[in-house]
């Protein structure tokens, strides 16, 4: 026998998240059956850094894809979420080594051994303070399968795909110019540096010409501009182009590099941009990836003048060796200017590379890196997104893909960092041999030496995390996950990774797993505070997700996320939409109340015959929000589930069915607190996705043989439950008590206040009112009810319309005070005759109407006929209550 259940009068979130969550967990309900015969759906969590914590990027970006694994497992399908995190070598650096520098250490003085040690136990004491969070958002990750970018089998895959690119030629070691971060001491790929415009200085320098007449003027000198003259210590030659008659006489000559004295010459490149600075510009190969470029074609010397540091190189001269180069720059300009060097300095505005993760400014810098040859790998990669294997939601996503993968350049994947995964090359200290090998080697094969040394570097941690969802899976292993899951069903994911991660793990899906990694490819929004604005804490506007998840209950917090979450669009987020989800909580935990109240242990039936119109009404509303929810989840439009669960629930099941359920239920009709109760059970079931806290709490108390609502079976539409002609009905009877009830409010007759109420119409809905009166007693306090041909003359009554039905309510003794209605009218016309004047006002504006968004114009004219409309219905009474006086 079923106990009778009350819930408690309100909902508190804190403690129903902290039980469910243990729950799911000690029952293993996001744990996939194995071995399954069910379809499968599958992902993997885009791993978070262990150095983070939640922020609402996150909680967007993860409870979008929580939404469609929850939808997927309720619909049958055996679902594997795979969570992680990544080890962020940067990152983690960043922190440590901060640390170090705040008790005087640094990574130098303590070896790599000691420093690897305070990396773990760091990661061990932090790592998992993201992965709680996660929790707490109640994402439904299998835990069971939790792996690390950095675990024993991770490695093991990716030594794997570093030895097997090495061996075909797609790994390779090259001395090159790549991007430097001096504060983060190590190399960056192409895409990890952002480039930001900065307010700088062109400095025009004098070269003199050698072997010319002194004191001859111009003629002694060419002129070149540069944003950067600590750079010019490492000039190697001047470059003018080809066809430019300016300096045609002087190519072939040489010049002498000021503050070095050294002979550089002139040459001509057709590189050279005619209308930069002069049209004559300095060369440093070892400090500017265009001039490296022409520097080989050249054959000019590579000098290095700035280090690795950031700092001056013996080789830019006694007086600059050692300093910042910042600092070096300036006095490079001192020492111009006091030679008489300088011929001009003219404000410029240009780009300037920054490091991704530190923001400082990047400096080019020359020296052995590891590459991957990237074109080879990129081609099949495009070729499945152009056919459609894999596709971008929204679909403009892949242009962006495409711009990028089209113009693809090598990519350097050595970090000069400690924490990650150490590349696995040794080189022979006898004969400079290099082994590549998954293993470390005992002895050189080419000189039998066992005096060998590992590289230092490690591996760039997009590298990685390019193997996620098969790495993840237990690949190189031929395992069931990987046999079952592999490839995955969607990856979500922000588009600022778009290069970074979501086109390589397509290219190292593709190469080693032998298919795509992913079928769809998700791009979620930036989140913004309610003015479109950035969130940033100089701007004191960040939301904090745990903070709104204690405030508001994080079932409030993720149904504001997925409300505005338009595919392609940012988020305009605010505490008052929390707030008002949080409202939506409490009026769904006070639905449930009423329902489970009238709950018996009795089984119920639904029986044909004993449906009301209510009834057959909510079943029909009801199949059409499935419907639509179904279809708007599989098209990824969160936004459009939302909003279609969200008016079902609160404008359909709450405001009108409960109420018009209430005469059957005290009449003893249990068909009626069958369809109660079912509707109920399939709303908690369409809404589990997005709230599955609340959800799980209220559905625990139904009648069900399930243990969880997360594998409770998703809501299908089914058509016999339409019934258009049932619908139609309601609208007519809603309708005409809407208009009843506005017009009580309209007059301010309470809606307590018990009316009798005069109705005019036509026979079809003469009948259908009389069928339902009842739900005008309910609904409206409609203590009689009487049909008439024409209303009668000379009584005042207030008067409305709904469609064909025309009501009217006399005014007997005691409804209405007429000397208070009449100055509450009055002022309330006056407010809405100011009202109704601005707009028009506005709307003569051409200006307003030729520069307004379309929907802005339309809206404000929508806006100035409902005015016009309630300031003739008010007239109307005002005009009745004078007559009256």
């Amino acid at each position: 026998m079923r106990e009778k259940v009350v819930l408690a009068k309100t909902y508190d979130p804190e403690p129903v998240e902290e039980k469910w969550l243990q729950y799911w967990r000690d029952k293993g309900v996001f744990t996939p059956k194995m071995p399954s015969s069910e379809k499968k759906f599958s992902m993997v969590l885009p791993p978070p850094n262990v150095t983070g914590s939640l922020h609402m990027g996150h909680a967007l970006c993860f409870t979008l894809p929580d939404i469609i694994v929850r939808w997927k497992r309720m619909q049958g399908f055996n679902t594997l979420w795979l969570p992680g995190t990544d080890h962020a070598s940067i990152a983690v650096h960043n922190v440590i080594e901060q640390s170090l520098e705040e008790k005087g250490l640094s990574r130098e003085k303590l070896g790599r051994e000691k420093f690897m040690e305070i990396a773990w136990d760091w990661k061990r004491k932090y790592g998992s303070v993201i992965v709680n969070q996660l929790i707490k958002l109640g994402t439904s990750l299998d835990w069971t399968r939790e792996r690390f970018t950095l675990d024993e089998g991770f490695h093991r895959a990716v030594v794997r795909v570093f030895v097997d690119l090495y061996k075909e030629g797609l790994v390779y070691r090259d001395y090159y110019l790549v991007n430097r971060c001096p504060h983060c001491a190590t190399v960056l790929s192409d895409i990890e540096v952002e480039h930001k415009e900065l307010a700088s200085k062109l400095h025009y320098i004098k070269y003199p010409l050698l072997n010319a007449e002194a004191g001859a003027g111009p003629e002694d000198y060419i002129v070149v501009a540069t944003t950067r003259p600590e750079t010019m210590l490492g000039d190697t030659a001047v470059a003018v182009h080809p066809t430019d008659e300016r300096y045609a006489k002087y190519v072939g000559r040489k010049v002498l590099l000021p503050l070095r004295n050294r002979e550089i010459p002139v040459i001509a490149d057709e590189q050279v941009e005619m209308d930069f600075g002069t049209g004559a510009v300095k060369v440093t190969p070892a400090h500017d990836p265009a001039d490296f470029e022409l520097g080989k074609r050249h054959n000019l010397d590579q000098i290095i003048v700035i280090d690795g540091s950031g700092r001056m190189t013996e080789d830019a001269g006694e007086e600059f060796a050692g300093m910042d180069r910042f600092a070096c720059r300036e006095k490079v300009l001192e020492r111009l200017r006091e030679q008489g060097l300088i011929d001009k300095t003219e404000d410029y505005r240009h780009a300037v590379g920054h490091c991704y993760r530190c923001k400082n400014i990047i400096e080019p810098h020359l020296s052995w890196q590891w590459f991957v040859r990237i074109e080879p790998l990129a081609r099949e990669a495009i070729r499945v997104v152009e056919e459609g294997e894999i596709e971008f939601i929204p679909p403009n996503w892949a242009k962006t893909y495409f711009e990028w993968m089209y113009n693809i350049h090598d990519w350097c994947i050595s970090r000069q960092l400690w924490w990650g995964h150490r590349i696995p090359a040794w080189y022979c200290q006898d004969c400079d041999e290099l082994i590549v090998a998954e293993s470390a080697p005992t002895q050189c094969g080419k000189c039998q030496s066992t005096n060998l040394v590992q590289e230092e570097d490690v591996l760039d941690t997009w590298f990685s995390s390019a193997l996620w969802p098969f790495a993840t899976m237990g690949w190189p292993d031929e395992t069931e996950d990987l046999k079952t899951f592999y490839p995955t069903d969607l990856m979500a994911t922000g588009f600022d990774i778009i290069f970074f991660w979501v086109a390589r793990m397509i290219m190292m899906g593709l190469k080693f797993a032998n298919k795509i990694p992913f079928r769809h490819v998700f791009i979620n929004g930036l989140v913004r505070d309610f003015k479109r604005r950035k969130m940033s804490k100089s701007e004191g506007n960040i939301v904090d997700p745990l903070e709104m998840m204690k405030k508001y209950g994080t079932d409030a917090l993720r149904f504001t996320l997925t409300a505005l979450a338009i595919p392609g669009m940012d988020i305009s987020l605010s505490e008052e939409r929390m707030a008002g989800y949080r409202a939506f909580v409490n009026k769904i935990w006070n639905a449930s109340r009423f329902a489970l109240i009238h709950l018996d242990e009795e089984d119920l039936e639904v029986k044909e015959a004993d449906l009301t119109l209510a009834d057959r009404w909510i079943r029909s509303r009801l199949t059409q929000a499935i419907g639509d929810m179904n279809a708007a989840l599989e098209e990824y439009k969160f936004y459009e589930a939302a909003d279609r669960i969200y008016h079902f629930v609160w404008h359909e099941y709450c405001d009108w069915y409960i109420e018009l359920v209430k005469p059957s239920l005290m009449q003893g009709n249990r068909t009626s607190l069958a369809v109660l109760i079912d509707t109920l059970d399939q709303i908690l079931r369409l809404l589990h996705p997005i709230m599955p806290f609340v959800t799980e709490e209220i559905w625990q108390h139904l009648p069900s043989d399930g243990f969880s609502l997360a594998l409770a079976e998703f809501p299908t539409a089914d058509d016999r439950m339409r019934d258009k002609k049932e619908e139609r009905a309601m609208k007519v009877l809603q309708n005409a008590i809407v208009e009843l009830r506005t017009l009580k409010a309209e007059n301010q007759i309470p809606l307590k206040k018990k009316i009798t109420l005069l109705v005019k119409c036509g026979e079809k809905e003469k009948k259908a009112i009389r069928g339902h009166r009842v739900y005008f007693e309910v609904l409206a306090n409609v203590k009689n009810l009487e049909f008439r041909d024409e209303f009668p003359e000379g009584q005042m009554m207030l008067k409305g319309v709904a469609g064909s039905i025309e009501m009217a309510i006399p005014l007997e003794e005691g409804l209405v005070d007429f000397e208070k209605e009449k100055q509450r009218l009055e002022k309330e016309l006056a407010k809405i005759k100011a009202e109704i004047d601005k707009i028009e006002s506005r709307l003569e504006n051409g200006s307003f109407v030729d520069r307004a968004p379309r929907e802005v114009v339309e809206e404000t004219k929508s806006r100035l006929e409902a005015l016009r409309d309630r300031n003739k219905r008010l007239r109307e009474n005002l005009a009745q209550i004078l007559s009256h006086l």
